[in-house]
This record gives C-alpha cells, structure tokens and sequence, in this order.
C-alpha cells in the first residue's frame, strides 16, 4: 500500500514562510543543497508520528499545498492515474539524488504528487 511521505507547501517569500511555520508550529526549516531551491521542513522526529515537508517557490508550484506518495514504480502509479480518469499534469522530472516524481489530479481536480525513492537518481 502506497503511503503520504512528504508535502510541499508553496511560498511567495521563503524567509517569511520560513519565519511563519518556525514561530507558529516550532518546525525545523533549512535550506536543501541539493541542485535547486528548496528548503526542507522537519516536523518532528523520526521516531513520532507525522511526515516532514518542504516549501518550493510559488512559481514552480503545481497548488498551494500538495502531498507526495511514495509509491515503488513512478511509471506504473502514472498508468493507473490515467486509468483511473485522473490527469498528470506534471510528467516525470528527477530529483538528483532523491528520486523521481510526477504530479496529478484526481477526479475531484485535486493535485497530488507522486513519488519513487531512488537515491541514486541523477
């Protein structure tokens, strides 16, 4: 079974945001090193209950707020989305050294990421 494993929230103004979910929720939020601006969000630690997340520039969103499921082939999960009268409205893209994602819409408009781990995704 597919599960949640990461959200994104989209962000006009990083240090504001940053700022705003430090101070309201008490989160970690650091800037990622990998190739492209990201900022990484911790909730809480791995051993409690929950996901972490990340805040990704308003401009390169797909929605406000989106949540990636992790799911074990990308292509495959993609065929089903279709399948099932959903739309892929962001095909398959890498995320170096992460793995490879997608974005999609349900049958309710509602979008969604999907996920495939793979470390080493170049």
């Amino acid at each position: 079974m597919s599960r949640v494993v990461h959200f994104e929230i989209s962000v006009a103004d990083p240090p504001r945001a940053v700022s705003f979910y430090q101070h309201v929720f008490g989160w970690e939020i650091r800037e990622w090193d990998g190739p492209s601006e990201y900022w990484l969000v911790i909730t809480g630690d791995d051993d409690t209950v929950g996901i972490n997340g990340g805040f990704v520039h308003r401009e390169n969103s797909i929605a406000g707020s989106v949540n990636l499921i992790d799911v074990p082939s990308l292509d495959h999960a993609l065929v089903r989305v279709v399948e099932a009268d959903g739309t892929i409205i962001h095909s398959r893209s890498t995320v170096q050294g992460v793995g490879y994602v997608a974005y999609c819409r349900d049958t309710e408009g509602n979008a969604f990421g999907l996920i495939e781990l793979d470390e080493t995704a170049s």
